[in-house]
């Protein structure tokens, strides 16, 4: 559940070249101006689990509330694919929502089509300030903000403490650095316990939870305009990925949704899941009596502990009929310094989810609420959340040269020095004629 979403967004769009214009906004059947928000958590879908309704809710009541004080509406759409194929046919056609989540992975690609609204006339410096800027940095271009993050959800290690017991496993024998993750692997072939999750379907969510490993090196895939990816750290985390597949340390084929770890430590198909902090709310509300553990993601020896910090921020379209009312909604709604504002983001993260708040503001209330008192909420809020990095905004084809590196050494046995070089010399070749926001 949630960040699960990410990829949704992130599949189909890469087909836009540039965005066409968005006009979502319209007039209800009572002649009421009203603003069209897509998004994919309301109204609740038939049949949603618990913690889906929760975040149902919110949203729900934000709208309602907004509604209640303002002239111009805000009517919720749910849409279950936000990129593949709705929102890309929207845009094509000129009839597209008027707010709407963006992830930093297509940042970009609507950045640089001209599509995202500056936020920043509608804020307060002091509000502007109050959220976190190694998640902020990658929703804003020169100075200026086009998007307010609505959570941050780092990842790490989840762990079955049932199956570590079946195992013969203690706590001592948690994984901290990439030689002792294989070894945990093969102690678990060696008593056929399950084995280690990893997500492995091509794509940007599978991207965003490898990334970190690069980055514990010390490399990166693109630094000051150029490919970073021809280094020997691009081809350890590669090498790394490689060898839990190629070994059977991690499934070839995951039996379960590649971020959904309460259905893969809990159905008994892994003992240990790389997911993110979200998977918290989902035990809470789907198996609230399932034991679990969480450790930051192992690193190399010598290497820097470092997690990548994603979650979901609300864009205005900015080509719509009303782009300054939907730019004032995202604000009143996450970034004013209005308590009602920095409390929805304590509620979005500590009641109907389980994330950092993207706000300094709100992540101090939220730990005054008790949001942070689950020992792996706090595991999260002190130790794992300050090493973390936010989601880079790589372009499609950035994202796509190293996704293939991925995919061609965990499932085709690849060398990871001969992907790293190929994938750094397409991102070279797309650099040279760039045009755009900063990648970072």
């Amino acid at each position: 559940m949630g960040v699960s979403r990410r990829s949704l967004f992130g599949a189909g769009a890469g087909a836009l070249a540039a965005p066409a214009l968005l006009s979502g906004c319209g007039s209800s059947a009572s002649g009421r101006k009203e603003l069209v928000f897509w998004q994919f958590y309301a109204p609740t879908p038939v049949g949603g689990s618990p913690d889906v309704v929760k975040q149902s809710q919110w949203f729900t009541r934000m709208v309602n509330d907004w509604n209640a004080q303002h002239e111009t509406k805000i009517r919720l759409e749910y849409v279950t694919v936000l990129g593949n194929p709705k929102l890309a046919t929207a845009f094509a056609a000129g009839e597209g929502p008027d707010i709407f989540l963006l992830s930093p992975g297509d940042f970009a690609r609507y950045y640089n089509g001209g599509v995202l609204a500056e936020l920043t006339p509608y804020m307060e410096p002091a509000a502007v300030k109050d959220f976190f800027a190694p998640n902020m940095a990658t929703r804003t271009a020169d100075g200026k903000v086009y998007g307010l993050p609505m959570e941050i959800e780092p990842l790490a290690m989840f762990y079955s403490e049932p199956a570590m017991e079946s195992a013969h496993l203690a706590e001592s024998d948690l994984p901290r650095t990439w030689d002792q993750l294989l070894d945990f692997g093969d102690k678990l072939k060696t008593r056929k316990a399950p084995p280690i999750m990893l997500p492995n379907q091509q794509g940007y969510y599978q991207n965003f939870t490898w990334y970190p490993f690069l980055w514990q090196t010390g490399a990166d895939a693109v630094t000051h305009g150029h490919s970073g990816f021809d280094s020997s750290g691009a081809r350890a985390a590669l090498k790394l990925w490689q060898d839990c597949i190629q070994t059977g340390i991690a499934p070839r084929t995951s039996p379960v949704p590649d971020s959904d770890a309460v259905a893969g430590l809990g159905g008994g198909y892994a003992t240990m899941s790389l997911s993110g902090i979200w998977t918290v709310s989902a035990f809470k509300y789907r198996k609230p009596k399932y034991r679990y553990g969480v450790i930051p993601l192992p690193r190399p020896a010598g290497g820097t502990a470092r997690t990548a910090l994603g979650g979901w921020a609300f864009v205005a379209n900015a080509r719509g009929k009303d782009p300054e009312t939907a730019a004032k909604f995202c604000v009143w709604a996450l970034g004013s310094m209005e308590r009602d504002s920095i409390q929805r983001v304590v509620d979005w993260c500590t009641v109907a989810k389980s994330d950092i708040a993207p706000r300094a503001s709100a992540l101090a209330a939220g730990r005054r609420s008790g949001g942070y008192d689950h020992p792996v909420m706090r595991k999260f809020a002190d130790e794992i959340f300050p090493t973390g990095r936010g989601e880079p905004r790589y372009p499609p084809v950035v994202y796509k040269a190293i996704s293939d590196a991925i995919q061609q050494c965990e499932f085709a046995g690849a060398d990871p020095a001969t992907q790293a070089r190929l994938a750094s010399d397409t991102i070279d070749a797309y650099l040279t004629s760039y045009r755009g926001v900063q990648i970072l």
